[in-house]
């Protein structure tokens, strides 16, 4: 292909794409919904939350098309009857958001094992499960010059060592520095099936997870950024369009930061 020929109209266009975007319902993932819709996809957002689903997904098709799907995707059961009805509605998949996850914070001395293997569970365990429970939905909407996607909502705190004053948050960080590893093993496994994989690792976005942070640390947190401000909505839509998107059809196994260089800042909160 020549440079002449470049069709910069369709490079980032996700018009007939089918998305999931798991914890689509609010935060980066209702973020990252909004902006897929608006450059063309069709969207199913899913959460545990039914009611909470549907309304956003309400609100959200003033963008375009998108549906609710809501599901306990922790539950296998759940899970399977989400991805069959999918299967039913359109018979494949092109882009997998993984991005239902949770934290837990508390200091060194009681952090219990239960709050541990909870975030491990959803954050890591789980978003292997949708995804191998996707690929053969994936597959059928691949090719070589036009994969599917897998995109793994990671942190920058997966990245280097969170540290707020009295409060640890030792399963969220390390669960998301797994995220980041279960990437690169997941591209290797699924480069040759044409699904692309890769990891979005956000700074800090204002959703209902880190609220309390911006609550008591928010001038820290802009301050803490190279660029003097947290992340806004167009920020993770961007890198989620450009990622779904023949713009980002050769990248695979990458890890992106999307952080206003926080994390060679280093600086804590």
């Amino acid at each position: 292909m020549s440079a002449s020929s470049l069709d910069i109209q369709t490079l980032f266009n996700l018009d007939g794409k089918i998305a999931l975007v798991t914890g689509g319902s609010r935060g980066i993932g209702r973020m990252m919904a909004q902006g897929l819709l608006q450059a063309g996809a069709r969207v199913y957002v899913t959460a545990r939350s039914a009611d909470v689903c549907e309304q956003t997904a309400t609100e959200l098709s003033q963008y375009g098309a998108c549906e609710a799907l809501p599901a306990d995707i922790n539950d296998e059961e759940a899970r399977q009857r989400l991805v069959a009805d999918i299967d039913v509605r359109d018979g494949r998949l092109d882009i997998l958001i993984n991005n239902a996850g949770k934290a837990w914070g508390d200091s060194f001395e009681n952090y219990t094992a239960e709050a541990f293997e909870k975030v491990l569970q959803l954050n890591v365990t789980t978003l292997f499960a949708m995804t191998r429970d996707c690929t053969p939905l994936l597959e059928k909407a691949a090719s070589a010059r036009d994969p599917a996607r897998v995109i793994n909502i990671g942190s920058i705190d997966g990245l280097h060592i969170p540290r707020v004053h009295g409060i640890g948050t030792y399963a969220y960080s390390a669960s998301k520095a797994a995220v980041h590893h279960l990437t690169r093993h997941l591209a290797v496994e699924l480069g040759s099936r044409h699904i692309t994989v890769n990891a979005i690792a956000p700074g800090f976005f204002p959703s209902t997870m880190t609220e309390k942070i911006f609550e008591h640390f928010g001038d820290k947190l802009a301050s803490n950024s190279l660029l003097g401000r947290v992340g806004e909505p167009e920020d993770i839509a961007g890198i989620a369009i450009y990622l779904s998107s023949r713009a980002g059809a050769y990248v695979h196994g990458a890890v992106i930061p999307v952080d206003g260089g926080t994390i060679i800042n280093h600086r804590h909160t």
